[in-house]
């Protein structure tokens, strides 16, 4: 496991993305740890994802700069671009929930900190999205499954349930129909999380059945899944049988349950079209075949 310094990689186009994502993040992260202005579970949300953007970036450009990345038994590329693809959606929600929620304030020596470390997420975000667009798979290309667009397509999903569970919380209790919703959202997470893990631990090869056919039943029973969590969830949330069609007085903005729920609900319709656009994707890898 002998170390060797390559250097050369800092001048590369993805070296000098990661270098930016390593101070962006830091900077982002470092304001609002001064002035202390990341309360509850928005504000948790905002550190971890500028956190975790720096902890990982910096390891991986560790990794790569000393070698060292070569002896992990992973697929190394598959990885990074999924991780890439996780830190844009991680800084994207950061750029938008941040300044919603703790932006104005009446301190303008704290604000100012506050604006800066929003600018700062925002072009990590950037930086990312550009690091994304950098590593992910070109046509034709041959490369693992995480660097192709179905497979960008299962973190975005992994992701967006993980929103839907911080935002839902323990509202789910409330009734069966939201209960059914709940089992939805965390069979898929689990099983796209899965496949996740199995393609970078390169494991796929080993399962008993086609891989890409066994995506293309996935993505099918999971479209279905999650159509009927878009009819049931609003249904058992905003009727005045189950829920509240309008939202309650003196609900606090970051702290209101009434809002969390709209959120997952509009959430729940967007993840319902990531996994139709990725059921098209699996399908045609499965039926159409390649030049």
């Amino acid at each position: 496991m002998a170390v060797q310094l390559n250097c050369r990689l800092l001048i590369t186009p993805i070296g000098i993305v990661r270098l930016l994502e390593i101070f962006l993040s830091c900077t982002a992260f470092s304001l609002i740890a001064h002035v202390g202005l990341y309360y509850g579970s928005y504000g948790g949300w905002c550190m971890f994802a500028w956190c975790f953007s720096f902890a990982v970036t910096f390891l991986i450009l560790a990794l790569e700069l000393t070698g060292l990345h070569a002896n992990i038994p992973i697929s190394w590329e598959d990885f990074t671009t999924s991780f890439a693809m996780l830190a844009t959606l991680l800084n994207l929600t950061a750029s938008i929930i941040y300044p919603s929620v703790f932006l104005p304030t009446t301190n303008r020596g704290v604000e100012d900190h506050q604006i800066a470390a929003t600018a700062m997420s925002c072009l990590c975000f950037i930086a990312y999205a550009v690091e994304v667009g950098l590593t992910r798979a070109r046509p034709g290309e041959i490369s693992g499954f995480l660097k192709t667009v179905p497979g960008l397509l299962k973190v975005l999903e992994a992701f967006i349930a993980c929103i839907i569970f911080v935002l839902v919380d323990d509202s789910y209790r409330a009734n069966s129909g939201r209960q059914w919703c709940m089992a939805v959202y965390c069979i898929c997470f689990i099983i796209t999380l899965l496949i996740i893990i199995l393609t970078i631990a390169q494991l796929t090869a080993r399962m008993p059945f086609p891989f890409e056919k066994f995506l293309t039943v996935y993505s099918f029973l999971a479209v279905l899944m999650y159509i009927t969590a878009a009819i049931v969830w609003p249904i058992f949330c905003f009727s005045q049988s189950y829920g509240r069609s309008t939202r309650p007085r003196g609900c606090r903005r970051g702290h209101c349950y009434w809002d969390n729920q709209v959120i997952a609900t509009v959430l729940t319709y967007v993840n319902l079209v990531v996994y139709i656009v990725d059921l098209v994707y699996s399908a045609k890898l499965v039926f159409i075949p390649q030049a």
